[in-house]
């Protein structure tokens, strides 16, 4: 007789060998013991996160954003702007000659604010033939192509290309252009750009304003302030077209107004630096990710790295509480957590693999050697890359601020920043008590 007590099974005589015949078959095909009752990880979630859905020549792409507080102002012409500048920039394919990006926010704002609520947002494609695109069965080194096919198990390399595709990154430009709107109800701003594109490196002042780099910036197709590199940099690009090959380069993002003490070096989840460079180097074609000096930081002895601390009690009021530095060699994180001082990331990204003259590969049908299958594509999308960049990194800053600053409202949000800059600012001559 075989009963149930409290989720334990009680048994007698053959019932018991019965019970544990069947228990000992159960745990075979469930896998080992320890392996059935280890408990996964749990890691606490950002408050902010989002994530993004649709194919190259689906129907839409969509971005779906959770955790940003009741009460921030949307602006559609910050982010529609953001949508425009991804889709610009010299080198670009036909592509960007079709689609017209322009976001649709279908949750979570109500007459131009946020309400709590998830929102969600719906960029239309244009060239959207995803079911009649033709199978692509000669994988382009450099893509996606091969492993996602080897994967997934096919031979058609078409249904990992549709969302490996770089054409993702404009619901990510959309989310980034969201949170932008919250970073500048706390006077956070920041700008991307380019810095090189094949050999020719410019030269960008780290102590412009961003509203005299952004002016530059804008002034050319490269994306690029310096004005005399940025002539030059078109000029690779064009060579490369008529080459029928593409080429690649650095771009850099300044961001401003950030108060030390967001992120945190308590967890290696929480670290800023960390985060950022996970995020950057998600971005499609990106294969390299520094902060402030970076990978020359390994060149240099530690007095010339590292930056010496002044204060300047007139600048007690700013994001930065009075502290200054000589230098920022750091990018302004330390031990993953801002200090002040502009952070500065630069992403490395390489040539776009898909090129119009094709390079080796093999025909997966056959297994025989042929050139590589073409699929429209960009040139050069560095400019653009600038751009996603951008956005990806202002998403990144606002999920760390909420974190140390959450709230449910944006009036919330505001009072514990207010609360800390406080707090901070009391910390030593004026007063090291707080309550």
């Amino acid at each position: 007789m075989i009963g149930e007590v409290d989720n334990l099974t009680v048994a007698t005589g053959l019932d018991f060998e019965l019970v544990r015949i069947d228990r000992h078959f159960r745990s075979i095909r469930a896998g080992p013991l320890n392996a059935r009752r280890r408990p996964k990880p749990i890691y606490n979630t950002p408050m902010l996160d989002y994530r993004t859905a649709g194919e190259s020549h689906g129907q839409a792409l969509i971005a779906l954003v959770e955790g940003i507080p009741a009460g921030v102002p949307i602006a559609l012409d910050v982010i529609n702007g953001e949508l425009t500048r991804r889709q610009g920039g010299y080198g670009r394919g036909g592509r960007m000659k079709i689609e017209r990006d322009q976001v649709n926010i279908l949750s979570g704002v109500r007459r131009g604010v946020t309400i709590g609520s998830p929102v969600a947002m719906q960029i239309a494609n244009k060239d959207f033939r995803l079911d009649e695109a033709p199978p692509l069965h000669r994988p382009r080194p450099g893509h996606a192509d091969l492993a996602g096919s080897l994967k997934w198990l096919t031979n058609d390399c078409r249904e990992t290309l549709e969302r490996a595709s770089a054409r993702e990154t404009a619901a990510r430009v959309a989310a980034g252009a969201l949170a932008r709107c919250l970073l500048r109800e706390f006077g956070i701003d920041l700008i991307g750009y380019v810095v090189r594109i094949g050999e020719v490196v410019a030269a960008v002042p780290f102590d412009f304003p961003i509203p005299e780099l952004r002016s530059a910036r804008d002034a050319n197709e490269a994306y690029c302030p310096d004005q005399s590199a940025a002539s030059a940099m078109i000029e690779v690009i064009r060579r490369a077209k008529i080459e029928k090959d593409t080429v690649g380069g650095v771009v850099e993002v300044q961001v401003h107004g950030v108060p030390p003490g967001v992120g945190s070096c308590m967890r290696w989840q929480d670290k800023l630096d960390g985060r950022l460079m996970q995020a950057v180097g998600s971005v499609q074609a990106i294969k390299g990710v520094e902060i402030g000096l970076g990978f020359a930081a390994a060149e240099r002895p530690g007095s010339k790295v590292h930056d010496e601390i002044d204060f300047d009690p007139k600048l007690r009021p700013t994001s930065s509480l009075g502290f200054t530095r000589r230098s920022n060699n750091a990018g302004g994180l330390e031990g993953g957590m801002t200090n002040g001082q502009p952070i500065v990331v630069r992403a490395a990204m390489k040539p776009i693999s898909t090129l119009l003259r094709g390079m080796d590969s093999v025909n997966l049908l056959t297994r025989q050697s042929e050139r590589s299958d073409y699929e429209r594509s960009d040139v050069c999308s560095v400019p653009a890359a600038s751009v996603v960049v951008e956005n990806v990194v202002a998403f990144e800053i606002a999920r760390s601020f909420l974190d140390k600053f959450a709230g449910d409202t944006l009036k919330e949000t505001r009072a514990a920043y207010d609360y800390y800059l406080q707090s901070a600012r009391s910390l030593g001559g004026m007063g090291s008590t707080i309550e």
